[in-house]
């Protein structure tokens, strides 16, 4: 499975023709413990940098936006009642949506992990 990351910090891990989309750990540190997640609608098309959602900590709130088109097919429900989720693993449990009907080629815009990390550096 590979993951690509935006310079917004978001990260999609693709496997196949289907995508899942969360926050960097860089993006979920800064905003430090998450306490509101909104996520989106199942069924919804996404093009490259809609609103997939938003989260808030104490001090602040970020949009979370798409770093690849297609159609949200499963939401992850759990971040509702635990938006904290996103702050433990935001790599992991804490991700937001699952796509289906990926563009692929989208992919060619976005960082791998080394690259995503040398970006990092530069902030």
């Amino acid at each position: 499975m590979a993951k690509y990351y935006s310079k917004n910090h978001e990260w999609v891990s693709v496997d196949g023709d289907e995508a899942v989309i969360g926050i960097s750990s860089y993006a979920a540190e800064s905003l430090g413990d998450i306490t509101y997640a909104e996520i989106p609608e199942e069924g919804v098309d996404l093009i490259v940098g809609d609103a997939v959602g938003v989260v808030e900590s104490v001090g602040e709130s970020r949009d979370v936006y798409s770093p690849i088109s297609g159609t949200v097919m499963e939401v992850n429900t759990l971040l509702e009642d635990d938006p904290g989720l996103v702050s433990i693993s935001p790599e992991g449990k804490g991700w937001f949506c699952k796509l289906d009907n990926i563009d692929l080629d989208e992919l060619e815009e976005l960082m791998d992990e080394a690259a995503y990390a040398k970006y990092l550096k530069t902030l």
